[in-house]
């Protein structure tokens, strides 16, 4: 379970990717700028710059839409599953942009080949240590994908806020309009405020954030999950779970027979996999002794896939009126 390998033959998109990468933004481990007309320091700590504005962009869905609120809109992306069933894509106009991929690990290459990009947009994953679509398990041919031009994009850390605000910067120096970047993190601001009022009026709700799947009943690490983190920093108390998955620490895997572990006072499905997960959850014996299941008290968290203002905006009040009405006691 994550966050969340084309072509036979790659003789003429390997020549192709040469030729173009010569024409791309160049990357430094210096910090500091060489005098380029377009500059911006990355998530994996290198400043690249180049003689003129990128504008031909290849962006990862996420960072596709991270840019498109601020007016960025890229040639193409390249997307970890279905655009028009990915939850965190919802509302999001992608007429005439290429679709290079719907599936993870997989990118169409040579098609990215005829785009001429001169960047590629992803997010920097510090587990990892790679940009999204360059992880463990692609496939080769879209690998092939960062040869075609630089990949930036600011990296996952301990707050969404960062995310967004990495990406506003890498708006901004593509051209993007401050005034709308500003608008849209006011609106956030207060939105912010209201989450952090109704948390401070029920100190002590805890809530368990699960992703049940399978045969397994997998409970979300806040540590690795920066809108948890945020969460829990304005005053929501999500749990953390005892022992990640020494593998793969992004969760803590029980079977369904020990899904009692913890007793939260609500419970928050991964809204990727919603309603399914819960579904699942349903079909278990134990679930009637998960206080939390067994009061109604449960909800969505938007797992992994906030990027922008806006859609963090409207998270933030739904969980607000959640809360609002929700039992600190349930798990007692």
């Amino acid at each position: 379970m994550r966050r969340r390998t084309l072509l036979s033959s790659l003789t003429a998109l390997t020549a192709a990717a040469l030729v173009l990468t010569g024409c791309g933004a160049k990357a430094k481990d210096d910090p500091s700028p060489a005098g380029g007309a377009w500059s911006y320091t990355a998530g994996d700590g290198k400043t690249y710059t180049a003689d003129k504005t990128p504008k031909r962009i290849i962006a990862h869905a996420y960072a596709a839409k991270a840019l498109m609120e601020f007016g960025i809109k890229p040639v193409g992306i390249y997307a970890d599953g279905k655009v028009g069933a990915d939850v965190g894509l919802k509302g999001v106009d992608f007429t005439g942009v290429t679709i290079l991929g719907e599936e993870w690990g997989k990118i169409d290459a040579e098609k990215a080949v005829t785009l001429a990009p001169d960047l590629i947009v992803a997010d920097w994953w510090p587990v990892e240590k790679v940009y999204s679509g360059q992880e463990e398990g692609v496939e080769d041919s879209a690998k092939k994908l960062a040869e075609l031009a630089d990949v930036v994009g600011p990296a996952q850390g301990d707050s969404i806020v960062g995310v967004i605000e990495g990406y506003a910067k890498l708006a901004e120096s593509l051209g993007a309009d401050p005034s709308v970047i500003a608008a849209a993190r006011g609106k956030f601001e207060e939105a912010k405020t209201r989450f952090q009022a109704a948390t401070a009026a029920k100190p002590n709700l805890t809530a368990l954030a699960i992703g049940p799947y399978d045969n397994t009943y997998a409970i979300a690490v806040p540590k690795y999950a920066p809108e948890l983190l945020d969460f829990q920093k304005w005053g929501l108390k999500v749990i953390d779970p005892q022992k990640p998955d020494p593998e793969f620490p992004y969760w803590e895997s029980l079977s369904f027979e020990n899904a009692d572990k913890y007793q939260p006072d609500v419970l928050l499905f991964d809204d990727r996999n919603h309603p399914g997960n819960q579904e699942k959850l349903a079909a278990q014996p134990i679930a009637k002794s998960i206080k939390a299941y067994a009061a109604g008290a449960m909800t969505t968290w938007p797992a992994y896939w906030l990027h922008t203002y806006s859609d963090y905006t409207a998270q933030l009040d739904r969980l607000t009126a959640f809360i609002q009405g929700a039992d600190e006691n349930i798990g007692d």
